[in-house]
């Protein structure tokens, strides 16, 4: 599969900029500053694009999933729900379908391999959990799809906003040690079953006041080639998750945006980005690298 690693080519939702003019308009200054153009999703519904747009498998290949979340079900978000295969069709995109449902918030991916959260089988009942693992695998063409728990009171359950992949053996994890109950030790359990190795990254949501907050979640990141943009809230941890993800991706720039206006909505970077590869595209400079170290 491409991995966030490998992608040169940034599409944010039409709408992020009319929805939240501040936050885009101090992004949009951040890229310009990496010459990076940011590209804009037409007729987008609302800015989570990374849910209703297409998976990148290959160059040539992307994969459209249903998107009909159960969140989504009541009637009052029916405008909210974007129609990912006709916004590729309109970028000169082919797309190629699935009949499962799934968010591409819930695909956190290496070359070989794919880590979900389990709600993607509680949105496929109609299908039996072999059938619907053995269908993703043969959708993303990798090795393993791995599955780890959702945890208690997220409703949206996605990967994203859990788990990220340092490379093809090597995983980045929320701190869970101020979890109460058992759902730190699931986790743990799922995580070292699959047989990565992982690395422990700040956690910090418990100020928020719902579960639909993310703010103090630093695992939303973007990523894109030689580049990593990390959400900060002016919390303690902003430093410690700094540093942390300057250890992690040597070769990567680190850059830094406030995010707390759109983690106040439920989600942050990752959640707002289509990033993909397009073949001839360039990723930001080297020579940048150090403009942006802090």
């Amino acid at each position: 599969m491409v991995t966030d690693a490998q992608t040169n080519t940034l599409y944010l939702a039409d709408v992020l900029p009319r929805k939240f003019p501040r936050f885009y308009a101090e992004l949009d200054n951040l890229f310009k500053g990496l010459n990076i153009n940011i590209r804009l999703l037409p007729n987008a519904k609302d800015i989570w694009a990374v849910d209703y747009m297409p998976v990148q498998i290959d160059h040539n290949d992307f994969v459209q999933f249903l998107y009909n979340p159960d969140y989504l079900k009541p009637k009052k978000w029916h405008k909210t729900i974007s129609n990912g295969a006709l916004i590729a069709e309109s970028l000169g995109i082919t797309t190629r379908a699935s009949r499962l449902i799934l968010d591409g918030g819930n695909v956190v991916n290496s070359s070989n391999k794919v880590i979900l959260c389990d709600k993607v089988l509680q949105e496929n009942k109609s299908f039996s959990r072999l059938e619907t693992l053995s269908e993703l695998k043969s959708t993303f063409h990798v090795d393993e799809v791995l599955l780890i728990p959702q945890q208690p009171g997220d409703f949206i359950g996605h990967a994203d906003g859990m788990i990220r992949f340092i490379d093809d053996h090597t995983v980045l994890i929320n701190d869970y040690s101020r979890e109460k109950g058992s759902y730190q030790d699931k986790v743990m359990t799922a995580i070292k079953a699959t047989g990565l190795d992982y690395v422990t990254l700040p956690y910090n949501p418990y100020q928020n006041r719902t579960m639909t907050q993310a703010n103090g979640i630093y695992i939303n990141y973007l990523q894109m080639k030689g580049l990593i943009v990390m959400p900060i809230y002016g919390m303690q941890e902003d430093h410690e998750a700094f540093r942390l993800m300057e250890a992690m991706f040597p070769d990567s720039t680190i850059a830094t945006i406030d995010c707390n206006d759109i983690a106040n909505h439920g989600g942050v970077l990752n959640c707002i980005s289509w990033n993909i590869c397009v073949p001839g595209s360039e990723g930001i400079s080297a020579h940048l690298k150090s403009i942006l170290r802090h």
